[in-house]
């Protein structure tokens, strides 16, 4: 697996998933919706869940070099 080294956060959260299924424990853990409430950008769902879409993002890029080490 490529080393992703960003995330958009104006990519929606059910995009996001499809691309990187890891990010999906990251977005549950942060308590946000990846099922109804996926089709909302990163950045609106940190937003509506009062968490620092940075630190959101920074979780789900460690997340993915973790499974790329992995492979």
């Amino acid at each position: 697996m490529e080393t992703v080294k960003t995330l958009d956060p104006a990519w929606t959260v059910n995009e996001t998933v499809a691309r990187y299924p890891a990010t999906a424990a990251v977005f549950n853990r942060f308590g946000i919706d990846t099922c109804c409430g996926g089709g909302v950008p990163i950045a609106l769902a940190a937003a509506r869940e009062g968490i620092d879409s940075g630190a959101l993002l920074a979780a789900l890029l460690a997340a993915l070099h973790e499974v790329a080490e992995r492979s």
